[in-house]
């Protein structure tokens, strides 16, 4: 969700399902240098307040004409963001289904292509209860958070590191980016401590510090970092960490422009029981006062924790968006409308 200032009516439009601006941009290696002899595309199509996009040739093919009125109107959005780190969590239902897994991937290196500086961050809940599984070892929860022992830690370690990261890299890097995986291991790029209640959680973590040197270089020269979230702590033993504080705390740690979480949900309701009441932005001030109301309840008040944090600690905005929608980040960054809630300081 974004709000953009322009000298120059912009006309209002929203990304959906299957829309044309990703039809600009071919699906390859020479994605940021489109070749006009490619014709393969990335089956998406925009909602625009004018009136259908006329079309030529081939059923839903749209018209030349159409297609530089929707480049016209992003421009503001890509000014706005341009060379602007924007830190995402990625989880949920986004991980599992393989084409909410294609249409982030895409996404994110559409969002390069165009100047963004996206940094990925992930969990990989699903992977680690199919491993365990196979293994015949119980996956435990309390409160929320996983109950990780040693066996279960190294299980972690090596489903986010060595499957789910390096399959997210390939992908990104298949769809034209370059990708470079990394956890909190690498570079020191963060130290671990114990959660407070670790005696019933065991090897379960949260961040003690950031070190995001090791990032930086890789931004600069527009690489985007996918990282999973375990690190170790000063001794070097290995925990296991929320991937939303994960997020947070690099954020802040980056000054990025904006924090995004994937969810499972449209975002904060002001009625729990009523989907069509979505908040669509909403400062700190305010959602305490949801939280203290009981309006944000359950798993969804850690999430919000963590965008307060980020945001006291000098993040323009954190949103928390519904990662079940197709093309949910172009959503969030490219158009007014957005696909969750924002919340500003």
């Amino acid at each position: 969700m974004a709000t953009v200032t322009s000298n120059a009516p912009v006309k209002s439009f929203s990304f959906s399902v299957s829309n044309p601006l990703k039809s600009l941009i071919p699906k390859s290696p020479s994605l940021c240098f489109p070749n006009r002899n490619h014709h393969q595309r990335l089956g998406l199509s925009i909602n625009a307040s004018t009136s259908a996009p006329p079309t030529i040739g081939t059923a839903n093919a749209p018209s030349p004409d159409y297609r530089v009125e929707i480049l016209s109107e992003s421009l503001p959005f890509i000014q706005k963001f341009r060379g602007k780190t924007i830190v995402v969590k990625y989880g949920g239902a986004a991980m599992t289904s393989p084409e909410l897994k294609a249409s982030v991937v895409s996404d994110l290196v559409l969002l390069a292509c165009v100047g963004l500086r996206p940094i990925l961050v992930h969990g990989g809940g699903p992977d680690i209860n199919r491993y365990l599984k196979q293994l015949n070892i119980p996956a435990e929860f309390r409160d929320g958070l996983r109950v990780t022992d040693a066996t279960t830690m190294e299980i972690v370690s090596m489903v986010l590191v060595g499957k789910v990261n390096k399959n997210l890299v390939s992908l990104i890097n298949a769809a034209g980016a370059t990708a470079v995986g990394l956890s909190g291991h690498d570079g020191r790029l963060l130290t671990a401590r114990p959660v407070p209640n670790s005696a019933q959680l065991g090897f379960v973590g949260e961040v003690a510090r950031v070190d995001p040197n090791v990032l930086r270089p890789l931004v600069d020269y527009g690489y985007i970092p996918v990282i999973a979230s375990v690190a170790a702590d000063e001794a070097g033993q290995a925990y296991n960490i929320n991937a939303d504080t994960v997020a947070g705390e690099l954020a802040a740690a980056l000054g990025a422009e904006k924090l995004i979480l994937l969810t499972d949900v449209a975002g904060i309701l002001e009625n729990k029981e009523d989907a069509s009441s979505l908040v669509k932005e909403i400062d700190i001030k305010g959602v305490k006062k949801m939280i203290e109301d009981g309006k944000v309840a359950g798993g969804m008040i850690p999430k919000v924790k963590c965008c307060i944090r980020s945001i006291a600690q000098g993040v323009k905005t954190a949103s928390i968006i519904d990662g079940r929608r197709q093309h949910s980040l172009l959503h969030e960054i490219m158009s007014d409308e957005g696909a969750g809630t924002m919340i500003t300081g």
